[in-house]
């Protein structure tokens, strides 16, 4: 397994990282994302772990709380061969201070994690969203203590827009309180996104990305084609609306240009759309996520080969969408009208 630097920090991490969400099953959105318990949840650890990918990924709402809960049964005798990471910030119980990334909430939402996953130190801690309510100023702080505590080794963020992340690291940088070394965000073959703002951001400022959904929410599975309805397993059928919104037509564009390419290669659908996320730019790790034991092992055969740069360019081509205002208009930079002429 690669292990790439977390952004512009001293930290290595795999570049293919396991994602927990499937773990525990509880509520509606998580159980159509997987119900893996203990037992199940403990063979896929260790099959990651055998690949070489020691890096968790879980967060505080995922099945309010059971995900890590497992996570911390799977750990449990063996904490020093993982890097753990989660996230606090969404609500977490009925009260008015159960939300938000105010000193109150993320303190008690920090507690409570180290309880659920039984360790004392998170290696890796996101707030899972931006919180416009409460100062930047009171959560970089709050943030920065738990650093100082040696309750938290690296902070990330998650699903910031350039603007939140760039005015936070300012904040961070004014007063000398630690930075965000990474940002968990969405990215894949039918959601670039990322690459508008928050890629060059990444870039200059050195914030790793760790990606979620690699695999565009369930559709570049391999199980959705033209012309074809939804299978009758796919999470899509409960979960499509809390997922990235996508044109039909995008979607198929790219699917296609997938199957083409997995033909030439003899490797699957899903395997060559994580392979073209690894050669992307500022990537640290991709979160790989799966029901069952063999999902996993499809997701692992991604690494160990690369792509061919002709595939590449054309898994692009069949991404790429026009850029947004004014993206578009920095592209003609160099195209622009000399008043001298």
């Amino acid at each position: 397994m690669e292990h790439r630097y977390l952004g512009r920090s001293g930290l290595r991490v795999p570049a293919f990282s396991l994602g927990t969400g499937t773990f525990g099953g509880k509520g509606e959105l998580f159980k159509a994302w997987g119900a893996s318990d203990t037992k199940e949840a403990t063979r896929m650890v260790d099959m990651a772990l055998e690949a070489g990918i020691n890096l968790l990924d879980t967060a505080d709402i995922y099945s309010g709380g059971l995900s890590e809960e497992i996570v911390g049964e799977v750990i449990a005798g063996r904490r020093d061969r993982f890097l753990i990471s989660t996230k606090a910030t969404f609500r977490m119980g009925e009260g008015p201070n159960d939300v938000g990334s105010s000193r109150y909430h993320l303190t008690r939402a920090l507690d409570a994690s180290l309880k659920r996953l039984k360790t004392d130190v998170i290696d890796i801690y996101h707030l899972h969203g931006f919180d416009a309510k409460t100062p930047v100023e009171e959560t970089l702080a709050t943030l920065d203590g738990f650093v100082k505590a040696g309750k938290v080794r690296y902070l990330a963020a998650s699903n910031f827009s350039g603007w939140h992340l760039m005015k936070s690291q300012s904040v961070a940088d004014r007063y000398g309180w630690s930075r965000y070394a990474a940002h968990q965000v969405y990215y894949s073959l039918i959601g670039r996104d990322y690459e508008s703002e928050l890629m060059p951001l990444a870039l200059d400022q050195g914030v790793g990305a760790l990606v979620w959904s690699p695999l565009g929410w369930g559709r570049l599975t391999g199980k959705i084609r033209r012309g074809q309805p939804l299978p009758e397993q796919s999470r899509l059928h409960k979960t499509s609306d809390y997922g990235p919104p996508v044109n039909g037509e995008h979607l198929y564009r790219v699917v296609d240009a997938l199957e083409e390419i997995s033909r030439e290669t003899d490797r699957s659908v899903p395997q060559i759309a994580l392979n073209w996320l690894l050669g992307r730019p500022s990537v640290s790790s991709i979160i790989i996520g799966a029901r069952n034991e063999d999902q996993l092992r499809q997701n692992l055969g991604a690494i160990g080969w690369s792509l061919s740069p002709d595939q590449i360019a054309r898994l692009d081509a069949a991404s790429k969408l026009p850029p947004a205002h004014p993206y578009w208009h920095q592209a003609n930079f160099e195209r622009n009208p000399s008043p001298l002429v």
